[in-house]
């Protein structure tokens, strides 16, 4: 049993957790997003610089009653697509700068969570109060410094669409606009006014998920206390799992409230993600508990010696029980349809560990009612698994989560009962349907950008067709409205860079303000010690459980800016410059002309660049996907006693349903 749990261990390693969040986040927050809408935009800017050459006339007949906001000349619309052009032009150039400056500072998060950690290890409780602070101090600085180069990028989109969509709506109301095109103008603008609305949202999303992490983290913090406080002492085995169920629930916690924040979709009037996402974030405990029911059964047999506890004369049952009811009363009043399954976990329990509770004492029972009993055991341990498979496929959480530095420790001297060998079992099955469903949300995010790409080019295609004095009103239009559209895409994506940045400071605060002083308050106290794993450790172990997942998150944009960077480099910056020297022409020049072919050709290329690279990113990430599970099927096949066909079906059939289900209906809501 030791090496399964080993081998599980050596497959939990920070790094490891780190590429799988990556991999599992990247068809949902990848770079290509930011990039594919670039070299359209970037032409269809240079195409409004060659319009502005053109016939001339005011848009100032009916003005709006408190001024134009935005437009600056307003006699004049040649010079309003001119301001277009080059707020376009300033954006593009600031996006590219200010992505790189997050590059760089994301890239030494890793190095202060490292610093934090080996703090964090000391013994001495005055030391991490002294040196700790620093090491947060300096995520939050980063978090906050990228934070507001995030916000500066998205306003200088901003300032475009709200120009675009200004001039479009000052041309309705001179009366340039008629008929269909007119529709299509208005329905337009509304989808932008709609897409703000979205966006302010997703930020109050952000801001409630905050105060839900200080909520969960405080109720975390009083489990512990109330589960430890009244368990007796020698429970060791039984006292880490709890710990251990606890622990992982507040991975979950931190998970959730990244996914929340990720999130791209509205949410739905009928369903809380706040609810769903505390629901979910009870998979890790429930699951533990459960196995420390499972714990006492070894074969055919229940230990009723393992369960009933002769010294102080109570059920080791009895305690898992009281840990149910409280899951169970934690969830009551949430408002979603997740939380009846928990009901069904928790009341399933509850019978089995009061029955067990009863026998417990003299362990007298027929073969008939013991067998009952281990079926039932059993079907607990099937329940709860498939509900951590659903909550993984929820959050876009690995199924190998590293645990905190000491309570690794700590749990090294636990041995290892038969359940560790179905949860290793188990997660190779997660991993393999986790890994497809991946590997199938990378292959539809590769066909939406392909189908975004098709649609912005459309466009350029007729534009292109023509000769700039054969250019009509009515196709300057509609070139317009697709700026809008193309510009709203750009701004989409730093709107959640933003947000994950808002991600990390909203967890570096709540651990400086929160876990941190509560680890004073406990460093002060003389507890009673009834684990080797104290009320110390664990406060340690909640701080470090924060800065990592911050620098996970910071990680994942480390990532994601650092292919930008390269990919605007490469393809964009080029003709960000060429947009200038454009914009800097006298239209009647010969260079305008030679300029604008090309800015036309190099956006054309970028494009395909850009295409090509999005292709082959997606190759190598199926097979890095398919490299991590041969890696976890290897490692854990080398050490599990072989598995019937019957058990690995049935084990492979609940997991992909708890993907599958997920994905096609609340992941579609949620993820």
């Amino acid at each position: 049993m030791t090496e399964v749990v080993k081998s599980v261990q050596s497959l939990c390693k920070i790094e490891d957790f780190r590429e799988d969040t990556k991999k599992i986040m990247q068809p949902y927050a990848n770079w290509e997003k930011f990039l594919v809408p670039g070299p359209v935009s970037i032409a269809i800017l240079g195409e409004l610089v060659c319009i502005s050459s053109d016939v001339d006339f005011s848009i100032n007949k009916n003005p709006p009653s408190g001024g134009f906001q935005f437009i600056k000349y307003p006699e004049s619309f040649r010079a309003c697509l001119m301001q277009v052009a080059n707020s376009g032009w300033a954006a593009f150039n600031e996006a590219h700068k200010n992505m790189d400056q997050i590059r760089l500072h994301t890239a030494s998060v890793p190095g202060y969570v490292t610093m934090a950690a080996k703090i964090l290890l000391q013994d001495n409780d005055e030391l991490v109060q002294t040196l700790l602070p620093d090491q947060l101090e300096n995520i939050a600085t980063i978090s906050k410094q990228c934070t507001d180069l995030a916000k500066n990028t998205e306003k200088k989109f901003n300032i475009v669409i709200n120009l675009i969509q200004e001039l479009l709506e000052a041309c309705v109301n001179a009366k340039k606009i008629y008929g269909d095109e007119l529709e299509e103008v208005q329905r337009n603008i509304e989808a932008a006014k709609e897409k703000k609305k979205a966006s302010d949202k997703a930020n109050e999303r952000a801001t409630k998920a905050y105060e839900e992490l200080n909520k969960h983290l405080e109720e975390a913090q009083n489990t512990y206390n109330t589960a430890i406080n009244s368990m007796p002492s020698g429970w060791e085995v039984l006292g880490m799992n709890i710990v251990e169920g606890i622990v992982q629930g507040i991975t979950g916690i931190i998970a959730q409230c990244t996914t929340i924040i990720g999130s791209d979709k509205r949410e739905d009037e009928n369903k809380n993600i706040f609810a769903t996402s505390n629901v979910f974030s009870k998979s890790g405990q429930l699951l533990k508990y459960a196995q420390s029911v499972r714990d006492f059964v070894h074969g055919n047999k229940i230990s009723w010696s393992d369960i009933y506890d002769q010294q102080s004369e109570k059920s080791k049952t009895a305690f898992l029980k009281e840990q149910f009811e409280q899951i169970q009363k934690e969830v009551k009043d949430e408002s979603c349809r997740e939380k009846e399954l928990v009901a069904n976990i928790c009341t399933k329990a509850v019978e089995l560990c009061a029955e067990l509770t009863k026998i417990a004492p003299t362990g007298k029972y027929d073969d008939a009612k013991t067998k009952e009993l281990i079926s039932g055991i059993q079907d607990l341990f099937m329940q709860t698994h498939e509900f951590d498979s659903k909550s993984k496929s929820f959050s876009n959480t690995p199924v190998f989560t590293p645990q905190p530095p000491l309570l690794s420790k700590s749990s090294e001297k636990k041995g290892a009962g038969e359940a560790a060998v179905e949860n290793a079992r188990f997660r190779i099955e997660q991993s393999r349907a986790q890994l497809e469903k991946m590997r199938e949300a990378q292959k539809q995010s590769l066909e939406n950008l392909e189908k975004n790409q098709k649609e912005l080019t459309e466009i350029l295609i007729t534009l292109r067709s023509c000769e700039v004095k054969e250019i009509d009103f009515t196709t300057t239009i509609k070139m317009l409205v697709k700026g809008l559209d193309a510009m709203g895409r750009v701004k989409e994506q730093w709107e959640k860079m933003v947000r994950f940045f808002q991600m990390i400071s909203s967890i570096i605060e709540t651990c400086l303000s929160t876990s941190l002083n509560n680890f004073v308050k406990t460093s002060e106290k003389s507890l009673e010690k009834k684990l080797s794993y104290d009320t110390r450790m664990f406060q340690k172990d909640l701080i470090y459980q924060q800065a990592f997942h911050a620098s996970n998150v910071a990680s994942l944009v480390n990532m994601i800016s650092g292919t930008y960077v390269e990919i605007s480099e490469k393809h964009l910056m080029d003709r960000v410059s060429s947009l200038g020297k454009l914009m800097a022409l006298n239209p009647k020049s010969e260079g305008f002309v030679s300029e604008r072919l090309k800015l036309q050709k190099g956006c054309d290329e970028a494009q395909e660049a850009i295409k090509t690279l999005v292709s082959e990113n997606c190759e190598t990430y199926d097979k890095k996907t398919k490299q991590r599970f041969e890696t976890i099927q290897r490692e854990l096949n080398a050490v599990l006693p072989p598995a019937s066909e019957k058990e690995t079906e049935k084990l492979r059939s609940i997991t992909a349903a708890a993907f599958k289900d997920l994905s096609t209906d609340d992941a579609n809501q949620f993820c």
